[in-house]
């Protein structure tokens, strides 16, 4: 079983800053793709950023050129760092991490527990 500890939100005002980091631990093989997903207040969960094991990123639209993901496959750590945030960035954000574990016989994919990012005056 793989758990995954999520840290770094807050408040925030509009063009701030804040860094998520999410760690994942347990019987770990491999860790493919790593990734941040974000959910409004009556709104779809939907996918922020993302990057494989090889360094390929994926961003929303929405936060291109202001946001960042990053990875630390030693700690098996993902990271956001989010700049010039905005009102319409607030959200729970959630940390996903898919891999193998038990030597690679069995695949896994799995969630964060949420942190909440609030960005307002």
């Amino acid at each position: 079983q793989v758990q995954l500890l999520e840290s770094g939100g807050g408040l925030v005002q509009p063009g701030g800053s804040l860094r998520l980091s999410c760690a994942a631990s347990g019987n770990i093989f491999n860790i493919n793709a790593m990734g941040w997903y974000r959910q409004a207040p009556g709104k779809q969960r939907e996918l922020v950023a993302a990057i494989t094991s090889g360094g390929s990123t994926n961003y929303a639209d929405s936060v291109k050129c202001r946001f960042t993901i990053s990875r630390d496959n030693a700690k098996n750590t993902v990271y956001l760092q989010m700049n010039s945030l905005k009102p319409e960035d607030t959200a729970v954000y959630y940390c996903n991490v898919a891999g193998r574990v038990d030597f690679g016989w069995k695949s896994f994919d799995s969630w964060g527990q949420g942190t909440q990012v609030t960005v307002s005056s």
